[in-house]
């Protein structure tokens, strides 16, 4: 009678697992098998041959430009992140304090720009940050310039400015849902005992917070290395990063093979900083914001 609850417990837990298994299969695994295919072949005027070959990948180690884009792409995500919990902290700290529709308000507030589409959350800081654009005309309204400023656009500032702006409700929400679980009898439990407000937030409230933390650093990490259009509309030739290289392998170049080589490697650099993470937290805390075993 037990093996064959056993049994049938073990067919209901295949069938519930069946259906992500085949989003998997079909959405996931089998494009990214078909790209390192492809990453394997030889790219020709007329298009790309199946002939085995590791010479995209040796490319790729050889020449230098790749590796440095590959690591200024790093750099780059690694600072969109720091900035992004900079600004979402205290953001989702300020949102768990308020109550009823006043939070609701702010809440709708924090969701509405995402309502739009990426690219024009995206190319609306061209007419802000322009030649023409409304901080240089305000500037030079108040006389602090007497020319336009060209440096506020196509740099590596800027992209950082578009990626925050654009990620900042990744990092937010689950910094928001981790404090808004966090019992208030903890922090007035430490008042009392005579801690200090800093000390508060040092010893209690960031290590109970810190999986919605880490869940928040790694999505908007994750996001930010594979970004195309910010980098594209604001960045400039100091602002370039992989996405833009492997766009331009598929776009420009007519390169496919070499464009599915360089998706592959980036797609790896993103599997081992998910790993990592997955190692020091578990992925559960990574994608939930939960303490294992919660």
């Amino acid at each position: 009678m037990m093996a064959t609850s056993r049994r049938t417990r073990k067919w209901t837990d295949g069938l519930l697992v069946l259906p992500a298994m085949l989003w998997l299969l079909v959405f996931v695994i089998t494009p990214i098998g078909f790209l390192f295919c492809i990453s394997l072949w030889t790219s020709t005027a007329f298009g790309i041959t199946p002939i085995w070959v590791l010479d995209n990948y040796v490319l790729i180690v050889s020449e230098p430009v790749y590796l440095r884009v590959l690591w200024q792409t790093l750099r780059i995500a690694l600072v969109t992140t720091a900035l992004s919990l900079l600004i979402s902290y205290p953001i989702a700290m300020f949102l768990t304090r308020l109550k009823g529709n006043t939070k609701s308000i702010f809440v709708l507030v924090l969701f509405l720009p995402f309502w739009t589409s990426y690219v024009v959350r995206s190319f609306v800081w061209l007419p802000m940050l322009g030649r023409n654009g409304l901080l240089n005309n305000w500037l030079m309204s108040l006389g602090v310039v007497d020319q336009p400023v060209d440096w506020f656009l196509y740099n590596e500032g800027t992209v950082y400015v578009g990626l925050v702006y654009v990620y900042t409700l990744f990092m937010t929400l689950p910094i928001y849902l981790s404090l808004d679980r966090l019992d208030p009898k903890l922090i007035e439990v430490a008042s009392d005992l005579g801690a200090t407000p800093f000390r508060t937030f040092r010893r209690v409230v960031l290590p109970l917070t810190m999986p919605g933390v880490m869940s928040g650093c790694t999505m908007v990490f994750l996001l930010s290395c594979g970004a195309f259009v910010t980098p594209q509309l604001l960045g400039g030739p100091s602002g370039v990063m992989f996405g833009n290289v492997i766009a331009s392998q598929f776009l420009n170049a007519n390169n496919w093979a070499l464009g599915a080589a360089l998706s592959i490697v980036l797609v790896t650099v993103v599997m081992v900083c998910v790993v990592v993470a997955a190692r020091c937290l578990g992925l559960q805390q990574i994608f939930i914001g939960e303490r294992m075993g919660q």
